[in-house]
C-alpha cells in the first residue's frame, strides 16, 4: 500500500480516506469473531462522551466503524427528515460565521474531515489491537 500512498500528498483527502479504509480492511481481516467484542468496555483511546451516543462496548463501535466506511465508499445515505432540517439550520449558521465564500466553507469542512478521519483511523487500529489482546495474539 505504501507505494500507492506515495503518490498522494500527506494532507490529501484521498490519502486520509485510503488510510481509514485500509485500517478497516485490516480490522475486518483480524477480527474473525466480532462477538468477542461484546461487553468489552472502551479504553482511554475512546472519547467517553461520544461513546455514550454510539455504544458502550467495542462491538457497537466495530459496527459503527464499518458503517462509516461503507457510507464513505458508497455515498450518503438517505437521512431522516428531522436530521435534514437540523443540518440545513446548521449550514445556515455556518454560512453566517464563515461568510458566503464557498472556498472558506470548503477549507473549514476539509479540516474537520481530516480530523475525523484521523480519529476514526486511530480508533479502528485501537480496536484491532484490543481484539488481538483478547484472543491472545501478539502484534
Amino acid at each position: 500500500m505504501q507505494s500507492v500512498d506515495v503518490r498522494f500528498n500527506k494532507s490529501s483527502l484521498l490519502l486520509a480516506l485510503r488510510q481509514y479504509s485500509s485500517a478497516i480492511r485490516d480490522m475486518e481481516q483480524t477480527v474473525l469473531l466480532p462477538s468477542l467484542l461484546r461487553d468489552v468496555p472502551l479504553d482511554e483511546a475512546w472519547d467517553c462522551e461520544a461513546a455514550e451516543e454510539v455504544g458502550h462496548d467495542l462491538y457497537s463501535n466495530y459496527l459503527m466503524l464499518k458503517a462509516i466506511r461503507n457510507t464513505a465508499e458508497s455515498g450518503l445515505l438517505h437521512m431522516e427528515e428531522h436530521k435534514t432540517k437540523s443540518h440545513t439550520a446548521l449550514n445556515k449558521q455556518l454560512e453566517l460565521l464563515l461568510g458566503s465564500d464557498p472556498e472558506s466553507r470548503f477549507h473549514f469542512h476539509l479540516r474537520g474531515l481530516f480530523a475525523v478521519m484521523s480519529e476514526l483511523t486511530k480508533k479502528t487500529q485501537s480496536l484491532t489491537d484490543k481484539y488481538m489482546d483478547i484472543v491472545g495474539a501478539s502484534n
